[in-house]
This record gives structure tokens, sequence and C-alpha cells, in this order.
């Protein structure tokens, strides 16, 4: 048998096994989940810092007439209040005193510390100063004298007659008084800011 008659047997090379696709698609499909779990830790720690500053109230009944309505919904600020006590004519969020339920009312904040409210002659006066107020719905139809203590305030609907507030229950503490109200969401045509008022007739006695 001669050379040529021997036929050379190579040695069958085994394909190789792609390991290095695999290991980048798992590679990404890893990075794909941290991005993912990162995006959503950030969103709530967002959410959470958005619902310690401020908070999301509706707006019951009537007691706000005309200068809020029913069904409507606000953007309250918690922050507000750290900063200075509240104000009268600021249009507060607010949990109820005992006994008249849980939901938050909504109500304008008339006398702070060291005021004396009355109410008479069909109007709300404050350390014998009447109050312009052109956002009531109508006169005042009680009458009633408050001596307004440290850590207390006076709150009242612009619907005087037809609120559920401090004429009715009494006066309200600090720590019930959640944040101020600063814009209206819903429904789209009462879209914008709170009106808030500043009474000047008292600025200039101050």
């Amino acid at each position: 048998m001669s050379e040529n008659d021997i036929e050379t047997v190579l040695p069958v090379e085994e394909p190789e096994t792609e390991t290095t696709p695999s290991l980048s698609r798992a590679f990404g499909i890893r990075s794909w989940l941290q991005d993912l779990l990162e995006t959503l830790l950030l969103a709530a720690i967002i959410f959470l810092v958005i619902n310690t500053l401020t908070g999301r109230y509706q707006v019951h009944g009537q007691s706000m007439e005309p200068s809020l309505y029913g069904n409507q919904y606000l953007i309250a600020s918690k922050v507000t209040y750290w900063l200075h006590p509240p104000e009268r004519g600021d249009i507060v969020v607010l949990r109820p005193p005992a006994g008249q339920g849980s939901i938050p009312f909504i109500k304008r904040i008339i006398g702070i510390p060291g005021d004396i409210v009355e109410a008479r002659e069909g109007k709300i006066w404050v350390n014998g100063i009447a109050l312009n107020e052109p956002y009531v719905s109508a006169p005042v139809a009680y009458t009633n004298r408050w001596m307004v203590t440290d850590g207390m305030y006076l709150v009242l609907g612009d619907n005087r007659n037809n609120s559920s507030d401090s004429h009715a229950w009494g006066l309200l503490p600090r720590e019930n008084i959640i944040g101020k109200a600063v814009f209206c969401y819903w429904p789209p045509e009462h879209w914008g800011l709170i009106p808030h008022y500043s009474y000047e007739e008292l600025r200039q006695i101050q």
C-alpha cells in the first residue's frame, strides 16, 4: 500500500458554544431590570416628597360658596405654615374638631391669636373694625363674640349662614390646620389659584 492510498483522517472540530451572546443577553436583562428598579424607586421618592409637602382635597357642600363650590378638587400646601403662621383671609384645609366627622373641612381664617371677633349688624368685626368681605354670599344672620386665645383660630365659611364652622363649634386649635389651599385642579372650568384675601383695613391699624 502506497502512501497515496492512506487517507489522512483529520480530527473533527466540535462547533464552539456561543457563550458570549448569552452573557450579553443576561447582562442586558440585568441592566434593564436595574434601570426599571431605579426608576420605580425615584418615582416612589418623588411621590412621598410631594405627599409630604402637599395634599389633594375635595370641597364638600356649599359652605364656601361663592368662593369655592362642591366637588371642586384642591391642592393644599402643608409647608406654607412651617415658614409662617396662618393669616387672616387664608383659605385652609383643616381637620374638624371632635364630633364633626373625619372628612377635612375647608374654611377661611377670620381671627388669629389675640383678636376679638364679633358677628353683629350683618357683618364680621375684628378688633372693632368691620371687615370688607366681597366674597361672602349674604350678610351674617347670627350674633356672637369670640376672644381668640393663643394657639387657636377662628374659621368661617364664606357662605356664613350655611356653614359648619367656628360659629357653631368654637375656636380651632392650630394643630388642626392641615395646610393652605393654593390651587384648584378640577373641574377644568374652575382651574386656577385659590382666592385668598387681605384685609387692608386691619393692616392700617397694626
